[in-house]
């Protein structure tokens, strides 16, 4: 695999360094971990699910954490001592797992359920007000007329003026 040197670009930006970091560890890593397999699918504008196949886990196996804007699933299988048996061949996996998976600003996780083997957690993009996209009106050039009061004057009023 060839590899780039990124640091020419550290030195000319500002404000870029997790884009940088990204890159550097998406060109380090040589192989990534494929297991638990897993889906990520869009289910609404701002919407997202991820699916991961957690087959053989229960709820008090796996944990959910969210740290600044990255997202760990860990699996631990617990108890397995009592049930060890003598498989003929096994070939579930029952290893224990890290999945990280980055999160983009202002995702946020909303909820996970565990059904029938797979794992959904649902996430949700919100974006505060502050940071959408506003539009700013343009004054022309122009200089606005003297706004014009109606009513009635009296005849004391113009002798006074």
């Amino acid at each position: 695999m060839r590899q780039f040197d990124l640091a020419p670009l550290y030195r000319s930006t500002v404000g870029f360094d997790r884009l940088f970091s990204a890159l550097d560890q998406f060109a380090s890593t040589e192989t990534a971990p494929s297991y638990p397999p897993y889906n990520i699918e869009r289910t609404g504008e701002n919407a997202y699910r991820i699916t991961v196949a957690v087959a053989g886990f229960t709820d008090e196996d796996l944990s959910i954490e969210v740290r600044e804007n990255a997202l760990t699933l860990r699996g631990e299988r617990k108890g397995e001592a009592e049930k060890r048996a003598e498989f003929l061949h096994q070939g579930i996996a029952a290893r224990a797992f890290e999945r990280r998976f980055q999160l983009a600003d202002h995702v946020q996780v909303t909820g996970a359920v565990l059904e029938n083997g797979l794992l959904h957690v649902d996430l949700v993009r919100e974006v505060p007000e502050a940071k959408k996209p506003r539009r700013i009106e343009i004054a022309s050039g122009r200089r606005p007329a003297a706004p014009v009061i109606e009513g009635q004057v009296s005849e004391g009023d113009r002798r006074a003026a």
